[in-house]
Parts: structure tokens; C-alpha cells; sequence
């Protein structure tokens, strides 16, 4: 066998493992926790007060709902990540450890891992409260065993999301964490297909409306797909140029920047905001469904819109600031003697950096805006049964973006090791 059937081999032995992860996630989704009265759930979240934790579900790929073991999803690690990023950017005992190599690395993993495990049991014991709450308990009795249950089964599952995650990402193709997103994300689509088909032959919906649905959902999918793609690019002059382009090869390169340089972030934070304050109401037992907190905060109404745009824009400028430092960058830049073309190295090329993600991160967050807001708006005009929303088209369109590169590098490294390239000459002028 050659060389290039052998790695085409590997490849869809890392595509068939990661599918068969994914699967026995989604079958995980549906095992319930014990002791789980499944009535009183349906009941709950056919109440409007269940919209507000619409969100959660949709990450969780309907678990939460079912109130399965995966309910937590891979959320707790999510948050830790998060939170280990910008401990690592406001300590510099993290931050020296991180760009350590490798081991360093793992280091700040093992911590985030343990922040990970701290995170989910907080999570399941306020699960535990809103469930047993009085006037609506979801567990068939009132024993107290099912604290130590429910805490069990809802920590062991995000650690076993963790696990398949990682599994993922060092055996398989992708990253684990964000296919497991994904794929609690796209599960939601087949309903929402079934049920405007369904509302079509009833005559809720006309069939030229649900075409023009379809149609306006492709267009944001692509409308996504171009602006994930697009980037800003900066000239980066090398030194020694007139050396460099004697030997026909450039002398400059570019610094590639994303318009939405703060990813799916901003919006995560600002739905993770927004829910904080009826999560602890639950856990306290507070009756939510006639509480002016609930009503306020609900979604697709003018105070949860305003609050949800405000807080996109915040967490935008907050998270780009972490993810690209720009002392960081021309620090880097000055040491390889390398300079941003017209400008001056050292503090200029920072201070210009500043400037360049400043406005960025204006495009970037009207952007997020736009697809956040957008759909909110559409399902509380029109009642449409859409479950994935702005922030899921963003994470989709980003995890699928991420994917097929993986896959195009993957193919490309296989074929530079399999000496199928042929050997390109170097031209080099003598004077």
C-alpha cells in the first residue's frame, strides 16, 4: 500500500471515529437522570417562562429538556476555558506557564480541566434546586438521595463530554469540544423543517412563506460564511528585502485579521448574562412564572433585545482586547526585525494595531448584532418554530468553517509526505 493510500486510510479512520463519539453523544442526550418525573419537564417547558433557557437547550441538543445526563452539556468547560483565558491574560504566573511549550500548556489544561469539574457541580446542585423546588417538583418523590443523583449524573456527563471532546480533537478530525456544540446545535434543524411543513399543510403558514423562510435562512448562512471568511489585511515588511526578491521570492507578507475578531463570544456571554439572574431565582425557589424579572428578560422583547445588543458590544471590545494584544504583536514584530509597511516599529506599530481592531470590532459587533437580533425579532413577529437562532448559525457556519480546513490540511500534509509534489526549483539570480 502506498504512501498516499495509507494516509487517505488514516483519514477515514479519524472521520469514522469522530461520527461514532458524536453518535454515542446524541444517544447519551436521550438517558435521563433518575428519579426524573418526565411530565412536570414537558410541562415546564411548554410554559413561556422555559424560554429564557432556550439557549442552554440548543447547545445541549435538546438534553436539557429530556433532562438527561448530558444536560450541562460541555457548557462548564466552556465557561472554565473562557475563564482560564482571562485569568492567563491578568496573571503573569498563567500567562509565563502558558507560553511554556508544551508542558506549560498541558499545565493550564489540567487547570481548566479542575475548574471544569468545580463549574459543573455548582451547576447541578442549582439544576437539583429548580427541580425540587416547592409547587413544582420534577423528581417522583421527595427522598434526598436524588441530590446525590442527580449532582452524579449531571458532573459525570460533562466530564465524559470533556473526555469524548479531547478524544476527538487528538484521534479523530476537528475540535472535539466545538463538534459536540455543533452537533447539539444541527440536531434542532430536522424539528424546525418538520414542524414549518407541518404548520404549511395546516394552513398557518402559506408554502410561498416557508420558501421565503428557507431562502432568508440560506442567505444568513451564507451572509455568515462570507463575513467569518473576510479579513483585514495588514503588509508586514520582511528586512533584507532587496536580498529576498533577487532570489525571486517576496519581500513582504501580510497580517491576516478577522472582522468578527472576537468570534461567537459576545453573544454566548451576553445570553449567559441575561439568563444569570432567572437561573438564580430557580435555584432559590422563587416562582418565575409570574415574576416581572421573567417578563422583562423575555426573549424577543424590546428590554431583552436592547440589553442583548448593549452587552454584544461590550463583550466584543472586552474580548477582543484579550485575543489580540498588540504590544504582544509588534513586540514580535521588532524582535524579526520586521515592520508594518509606513509605519514606525515599537509603540507606532502598537498604537496603530489599536486603531486597526478598534475599528474592527465596530464592523465586528454591528455584525453580530445583525445575526443575533435578527431572528429574535422574526420568531416573536411570526411565531416561527426556529430553535437554533443567530448565535447557533454562528457557531454552526464557525465549527463547519474550522472543520473543512482541518480536513484541507490534513490532505495537504498527507501529500507533501507522500512525495507526490514535485520538486519546485528555486531560481536564483547571480549578479
Amino acid at each position: 500500500m502506498s504512501k498516499a493510500q495509507t494516509a487517505n486510510t488514516d483519514l477515514i479512520k479519524r472521520i469514522i471515529f469522530t461520527v461514532f463519539i458524536l453518535l454515542v453523544y446524541k444517544f447519551g442526550t436521550f438517558v435521563p437522570i433518575p428519579g426524573i418525573n418526565s411530565d412536570v419537564i414537558s410541562k415546564f417547558f411548554s410554559s413561556e417562562s422555559a424560554n429564557i433557557f432556550g439557549m442552554v437547550n440548543m447547545f445541549s441538543g435538546g438534553a436539557l429538556e429530556r433532562m438527561s445526563i448530558f444536560a450541562l452539556n460541555i457548557m462548564p468547560y466552556i465557561t472554565a476555558s473562557i475563564i482560564m483565558q482571562l485569568l492567563t491574560s491578568m496573571h503573569k504566573g498563567l500567562e509565563s506557564l502558558k507560553k511554556d511549550g508544551e508542558k506549560g500548556r498541558a499545565k493550564v489544561n489540567q487547570y481548566t480541566r479542575y475548574l471544569t469539574i468545580l463549574i459543573a457541580i455548582f451547576q447541578a446542585f442549582g439544576v437539583y434546586q429548580a427541580l425540587s423546588s416547592t409547587g413544582m417538583s420534577a423528581f417522583i418523590t421527595n427522598d434526598n438521595v436524588y441530590i446525590w443523583t442527580t449532582m452524579v449524573s449531571l458532573v459525570g456527563g460533562t466530564i465524559i463530554l470533556m473526555w469524548f471532546g479531547e478524544k476527538i480533537t487528538t484521534s479523530g478530525i476537528g475540535n472535539g469540544i466545538s463538534l459536540i456544540i455543533f452537533v447539539g446545535i444541527i440536531s434542532s434543524l430536522p424539528d424546525t423543517i418538520i414542524q414549518m411543513l407541518d404548520l404549511s399543510k395546516k394552513g398557518v403558514y402559506s408554502k410561498f412563506y416557508v420558501i421565503l423562510f428557507f431562502i432568508f435562512f440560506t442567505c444568513a448562512i451564507a451572509f455568515v460564511c462570507f463575513f467569518e471568511k473576510t479579513q483585514r489585511k495588514i503588509k508586514i515588511q520582511y528586512p533584507n528585502s532587496a536580498m529576498l526578491r533577487s532570489s525571486g521570492n517576496q519581500d513582504h507578507s501580510f497580517l491576516p485579521l478577522k472582522i468578527n475578531i472576537s468570534g461567537v463570544i459576545p453573544p454566548i456571554f451576553a445570553s449567559s448574562v441575561l439568563t444569570f439572574p432567572v437561573a438564580i431565582m430557580q435555584i432559590f425557589g422563587v416562582d418565575i412564572e409570574n415574576s416581572f424579572m421573567v417578563s422583562l428578560l423575555q426573549r424577543g422583547g424590546a428590554v431583552y433585545l436592547l440589553l442583548f445588543a448593549v452587552m454584544i458590544i461590550f463583550f466584543s471590545y472586552f474580548y477582543s482586547s484579550i485575543v489580540f494584544n498588540s504590544q504582544e504583536v509588534a513586540g514580535n514584530l521588532k524582535k524579526n526585525n520586521c515592520f508594518i509597511f509606513g509605519i514606525r516599529p515599537g509603540t507606532a506599530t502598537s498604537d496603530y494595531l489599536d486603531k486597526i481592531i478598534s475599528k474592527l470590532t465596530i464592523f465586528g459587533s454591528a455584525y453580530l448584532i445583525i445575526i443575533c437580533i435578527t431572528p429574535e425579532i422574526i420568531v416573536g413577529k411570526t411565531a416561527i418554530p426556529l430553535y437554533i437562532g443567530g448565535t447557533g448559525v454562528l457557531i454552526m457556519v464557525n465549527v463547519a468553517i474550522d472543520l473543512i480546513a482541518q480536513i484541507q490540511s490534513y490532505n495537504l500534509a498527507n501529500k507533501y509526505n507522500s512525495g507526490n509534489l514535485r520538486k519546485r526549483k528555486l531560481k536564483v539570480r547571480m549578479r
